[in-house]
């Protein structure tokens, strides 16, 4: 399997697994304040990421040569994208609903398609284009509109403009990760557990100073809401998060984006043979569109074309070795580097040949 399809692949398991963790932190959310929740997943998610490494005997020694600057912009993609974007999105989702989130939510990939536009230079084929509007199309019209009873039209717009906040950061946690991840080969879950600590120290740190932290803290009591905020942070903090960054890795953002956005029609799905609930011409039409909008997507979806000098490098180095200068691939004779053209100044590291 290549890497683009590779990418395309794990961007739609985040999504399904992501389905079946959204139904269950609903649940969690309304015995568990935001905060707390979003810590008690990060840590959940930190163990089981923890172990994966032990299984797979990938020690620290894997990061060494990699930039300082590659740790801290994971570091900071991970307060971004997870400390601020998770706790708002559960605030918001507490407020307004699963219905209205996943109408407000159709402004996932928009937001990181425009991210990845401008700050990645990635551009999108009409039929691609195509495809986004469809699935998004289908999530709009699978959505109930109706907002959850008891809520008045101030904490309905507070709830929509935090889901709006906390897309927008993730859009941006998203796409200042790419370049570390693919450019400069940073591994998968090492770059996933370090975004995950980053985010849960912010998190504790917070949850320390808060007055309410006895209650916060509590969440890690044994409870009987851990019948499902567990199996909810086994799906969506570790299956689902590296699926996700394994998306963006991979492929381009915003095809990974595109496809995330399929997460609520899965959930439909979900919800019928699982549920029991009825699927209505509605939900046939809103599964439709979105799964003729990933085909086309699937389909149209060239390989990304190669970055650094590598697109516009001669024939004679084909056969050269590659190393990576902070992002930055130059050829070098038989892996030397004082064949290398070398910026002024910096450091080298071994790359793949």
């Amino acid at each position: 399997m290549g890497t683009h399809l590779l990418g395309q692949t794990c961007a739609l398991l985040a999504a399904i697994t992501w389905a079946f963790a959204l139904v269950l932190f609903k649940r969690s959310g309304e015995r568990i304040p935001p905060l707390a929740l979003n810590l008690f997943k990060n840590v959940i998610a930190i163990i089981l990421l923890a172990a994966t490494l032990l299984v797979m005997r990938d020690g620290i020694g894997t990061l060494r040569g990699f930039p300082r600057d590659d740790f801290l912009v994971l570091i900071l993609s991970g307060i971004i994208g997870i400390t601020l974007a998770d706790t708002l999105m559960f605030h918001g989702l507490n407020l307004i609903g699963v219905g209205l989130f996943s109408i407000v939510d159709c402004l996932y990939s928009p937001a990181i398609i425009l991210f990845s536009f401008v700050f990645l230079f990635e551009k999108l084929t009409a039929a691609q284009y195509v495809g986004a509007v469809l699935i998004i199309a289908g999530v709009f019209i699978s959505s109930r509109h109706e907002p959850p009873p008891g809520r008045t039209r101030a904490q309905l717009l507070s709830g929509v403009l935090l889901v709006v906040l906390a897309i927008g950061l993730m859009a941006v946690g998203a796409v200042v990760m790419k370049p570390v991840l693919e450019t400069d080969g940073f591994p998968l879950i090492w770059g996933t557990i370090l975004r995950l600590l980053a985010a849960t120290l912010v998190l504790a740190v917070l949850a320390l100073a808060s007055p309410k932290r006895k209650a916060l803290w509590s969440v890690f009591r044994p409870a009987p809401v851990w019948k499902v905020s567990i199996p909810g942070s086994v799906l969506g903090a570790y299956l689902a998060m590296v699926f996700w960054v394994a998306g963006f890795k991979y492929t381009l953002a915003s095809i990974a984006s595109i496809l995330n956005q399929t997460t609520i029609i899965f959930a439909l799905v979900l919800a019928t043979l699982m549920l029991k609930e009825r699927f209505t011409r509605r939900k046939a039409v809103a599964v439709t569109l979105a799964l003729a909008g990933v085909i086309i997507v699937w389909l149209a979806t060239p390989a990304p074309p190669p970055t650094g000098p590598t697109a516009s490098a001669p024939a004679s180095q084909a056969t050269a070795h590659r190393l990576t200068l902070r992002g930055q691939s130059v050829y070098c004779a038989k892996g030397d580097p004082k064949t290398c053209d070398l910026p002024a100044s910096g450091s080298i590291r071994q790359g793949d040949s």
